[in-house]
Order: C-alpha cells, then sequence, then structure tokens
C-alpha cells in the first residue's frame, strides 16, 4: 500500500487555500476519530519510550514489569502502540489481563501496531497522536528512547510547567540513562532558563516500587483516596459503544 505522508504536504509550504482546508478537515476528522475511539477508557497512564529496543534489552524488560503493576491497579496502558518500549508495556498489561492501547502512526517504514493490543488508533499526523497521549492519561512514565521519546518528555514537562496540564506525574525509567540530562538541567537552572522547582515536576527512577508510589500519592493528592476518577457513560443517540 502507497504511503500517503499528508503531514510532510501540510507541513512542507505554502499551498493553495483549497488543500489548506482540506488538510485541516483532515486533521479535524482524524482528532474526532481518536475521541470517539478513546472517550470511554479508564484512566490511562501513558509509557513512552524507544522503538527500537528488543525483548532482551534491559528497558524492554523494566516496561514489562511497570506495565504489569499499573494495570494490577486498574489503569489501561497506552503507548504508541509500536514495537520496543511501547510493545513492552502493551505486553506487560495484557501479562495480567489489563487493558492495553495503542496509538500507531504511519511512516514512510512502517511502523506496524505490536501483538498486544485491545484497541489499535492508527494516525498520520504527529500531534494528533500527541495530544490523545497526553489528553486521555493521568500519569505518565518516560523510558530511554530517541528523539522522539524526547519530543513527548519536554512536551509534557512543557505543559506542566506552563499549567497547561495540573500535577499529573511523570517519572523518568534509568538513572544512567538520563544522568547527563540532569546535568544539563543544573546548567539550565544556572543559566535562569529553567526554576529550580522545574525539577520537582518529575521523578527519576530505577525502581518499579518507588515509580508506583510516586504515581499513587501525586494522584491521591489530586483526586482523593482511594481514587476517585470519573469516566463517561456511552450514548447510543450518539453512535457510541464502550472500546475498552
Amino acid at each position: 500500500m502507497k504511503y500517503n505522508n499528508r503531514e510532510a504536504q501540510f507541513l512542507g509550504d505554502k499551498r493553495s487555500r483549497l488543500k489548506e482546508f482540506t488538510s485541516l478537515l483532515s486533521i479535524v476528522f482524524e482528532f474526532i476519530y481518536g475521541f470517539r475511539k478513546l472517550h470511554f477508557v479508564k484512566p490511562c497512564i501513558t509509557i513512552f519510550g524507544s522503538a527500537r529496543f528488543k525483548e532482551d534489552n534491559v528497558y524492554y524488560q523494566h516496561a514489562r514489569v511497570f506495565a504489569q503493576h499499573i494495570a494490577k491497579e486498574g489503569f489501561t496502558v497506552i503507548t504508541g502502540g509500536g514495537p520496543g518500549i511501547m510493545e513492552a508495556a502493551n505486553r506487560g498489561a495484557k501479562d495480567v489481563s489489563g487493558k492495553s492501547i495503542g496509538c500507531n502512526i504511519e511512516l514512510p517504514i512502517e511502523q506496524k501496531p505490536n501483538p498486544y493490543l485491545d484497541v489499535n488508533i492508527t494516525l498520520n499526523h504527529f500531534y494528533v497522536r500527541k495530544v490523545l497521549l497526553l489528553k486521555y492519561s493521568y500519569a505518565f512514565a518516560v523510558f530511554p528512547g530517541g528523539f522522539g521519546t524526547m519530543d513527548e518528555l519536554f512536551e509534557t514537562l512543557t505543559l506542566l510547567q506552563n499549567k497547561k496540564i495540573s500535577n499529573f506525574p511523570v517519572v523518568l525509567f534509568g538513572k544512567d540513562y538520563w544522568s547527563n540530562l540532569l546535568q544539563q538541567t543544573k546548567v539550565m537552572i544556572a543559566m535562569g532558563t529553567i526554576y529550580k522547582n522545574d525539577l520537582d515536576l518529575f521523578l527519576v527512577t530505577d525502581s518499579v516500587t518507588e515509580a508506583m508510589r510516586y504515581i499513587n500519592t501525586k494522584l491521591e493528592n489530586k483526586y482523593g483516596t482511594p481514587l476517585k476518577i470519573k469516566t463517561s457513560k456511552s450514548r447510543w443517540w450518539y453512535g457510541e459503544k464502550r472500546t475498552v
């Protein structure tokens, strides 16, 4: 099947008004498709990380175990739906009969959905995908990854820093991997480009137990104990049905 890179066409240059309007409709319809698919999911935790890690990688294994823990606590695991850390997380949820969602992305070199998904949403636009991964989540776990993972991490932290999303826990797994980034934050603080208390927006850990304690504490402070997060009911007159 020929790959239709609508996002590259939209971002590539100024085009005719009709083409720009057509792209806008495509983006709107993609948002509506995602909203309808995810509106009835139970509270999610998003897991970000590299698509390039194989099953024998230590971070793949840690992501799988972490996902098992959050699924046991009743959260839905949501990822980018592809291989690597994403596969590990979705797989961990299914290990314990938890719910598992993927927001996949169309790429020139096809990224196939991993086989551990209850719901798969395939999208063309990266920014639609990022909104969906943020919108339906109550916590974020970030495992080692490349440019895409860094993009997702810093966009999440920027939204938290500017209170566009409110007080949701962010956990970075892999102290060794993130050590140079933490050194860079000291430079940023010294230069005044961030404040010292911006480092309170996330936890860096190697421990699943510490991560779960941090997430639960932050959510209990926000929503109360036990957690009471409202979910929606489907309405037949909207043509709705529960997906998960």
